[in-house]
């Protein structure tokens, strides 16, 4: 059964006496993140919190109406520890205010349910975290465990924030993407993560991972409650859409995005695009040469990794055996990059955003798959250093082509596209920066070519 998004719950909540529904609302989201499905999602439950929004009076008309929201563990919350994921910040000192992005959720009537578990320091693609263990991901647009009992990895970094989307504890899911962390979980559970164009949306008081490529953002459950979380988040409004999807010119790009996909993805993501072309869609195919210019442009370990070192280098030769092995190696590479390094990454990335642009000119948006492949178990990546060839593969490939579109600086939406009974497929819709808009627009319409409006 497919879980309602907010809109429709808001809703039904509005049709009859709403502080009374709101809190059984509240406790039914309860009921979700203390069930097994939502083992290892949340670091901290705040109930009273959520009650508290779900009886406000106030809240009754808001646009998040008390309803329940999850904050990534890297987010400042008044009152809060932010830890983003790690236990080298366990014992820091709690904020003393909302970071804006929280606190523009709260103004708008949410309910917030609890920090969610995440990737430590939000470096990984995959979920895992070694500390504190890594939830399972589950494919809630169709109520289903989404894989054998040991479980699949939920995507990351924004692990927690996803399988709460998912599995009905949370609307929205607060999180960030800095290479895919906020549409490689979306794909691997069955929802809708929108990266939005990164000055879009602040990011004070957020844990940094590369102050050039992070984004905030969020996920959800459906295209229009992604509208809606983006409005609050980046104070701005999406005006409805004119167009028909007959009207969209829409690429296809060959080289890069579909390389080494699995049998599952590569099948939905053909019955995708011939779905959207019976809908009357104008799909065309693309070459975009400049993506076989990224590995060289980030051989030296990119921005994350220079960016990450020089917010943890001081902590990490303190605390750094305390450090998830992996995600220390990966910061410990920004150690070696040298200034003029730095500088040519910083320069060839603009020359290459300008080459990307020029062939994406004509183009209303680019559809390809999120990721390349299903989500894997947990136990193939589990923690362990035999393991570790196996854990930087999966992760290369999760992150391969959400990645292309941070250091692009553009927008990206990912939805579900697979049908119920396979695997969660994502399909990825993206353009260059400041085209949010449209592309959520867009993202409306193919939603309903390929699931059905919803009610």
């Amino acid at each position: 059964m497919t879980q309602p998004d907010l809109h429709a719950t808001r809703q039904a909540l509005r049709q009859g006496p709403t502080p009374t529904l709101a809190m059984e609302q509240a406790e039914r989201s309860l009921a979700a993140a203390g069930s097994p499905a939502c083992e290892r999602v949340f670091a901290q439950l705040t109930p009273d919190v959520l009650r508290q929004a779900a009886a406000d009076p106030a809240n009754a008309q808001s646009p998040l109406a008390g309803l329940s929201v999850s904050v990534k563990d890297l987010f400042d919350v008044q009152g809060q520890v932010t830890a983003a994921g790690s236990v080298v910040l366990a014992q820091a000192t709690a904020a003393e205010r909302d970071c804006p992005a929280v606190a523009r959720l709260r103004a708008a009537g949410a309910g917030l349910i609890g920090r969610t578990h995440m990737v430590e320091f939000a470096f990984s693609g995959i979920g895992n975290n070694p500390h504190h263990g890594t939830p399972s991901a589950w494919d809630g647009l169709y109520d289903r465990p989404a894989g054998p009992a040991e479980g699949l990895v939920p995507g990351g970094s924004s692990s927690g924030a996803a399988v709460s989307v998912a599995t009905g504890a949370a609307f929205i899911g607060l999180g960030s993407d800095t290479g895919g962390s906020i549409r490689v979980p979306a794909a691997l559970n069955g929802i809708v993560g929108f990266k939005n164009t990164a000055r879009r949306t602040p990011r004070e008081g957020v844990l940094p991972l590369s102050t050039t490529l992070d984004t905030v953002c969020a996920m959800t459950r459906s295209v229009r409650d992604a509208i809606l979380a983006h409005e609050i988040l980046s104070g701005t409004r999406v005006p409805p859409g004119q167009r028909p999807l007959s009207d969209y010119r829409l690429g296809v790009c060959q080289r890069y995005f579909l390389d080494s996909l699995d049998s599952t993805v590569a099948t939905a993501f053909e019955r995708s695009l011939s779905t959207l072309s019976a809908a009357g869609a104008q799909i065309v195919e693309i070459d975009l040469p400049a993506l076989d210019e990224l590995a060289t442009l980030n051989a030296t370990g990119g921005f994350s990794a220079a960016e990450s070192y020089t917010w943890h280098r001081e902590l990490l030769a303190r605390d750094g055996a305390r450090y998830d092995p992996r995600v220390a190696a990966r910061i410990q590479r920004g150690a070696q990059m040298s200034a003029w390094e730095y500088l040519n990454l910083v320069q060839g990335r603009a020359r290459w955003i300008a080459r990307m642009q020029r062939d994406l000119g004509a183009l209303d948006a680019v559809l390809s798959p999120t990721v390349p492949i299903t989500a894997p178990t947990r136990a193939s990546v589990a923690p362990g250093a035999e393991r570790d060839e196996e854990f930087f593969r999966v992760n290369g490939l999760l992150l391969r082509n959400p990645s292309a579109i941070n250091f692009l600086d553009g927008c990206a939406l990912s939805l579900p596209c697979h049908q119920p009974d396979e695997m969660p497929v994502g399909l990825m819709l993206w353009q260059g920066a400041m085209h949010d808009h449209t592309l959520l627009q867009l993202a409306l319409q193919v939603e309903a070519a390929l699931q059905g409006p919803l009610a």
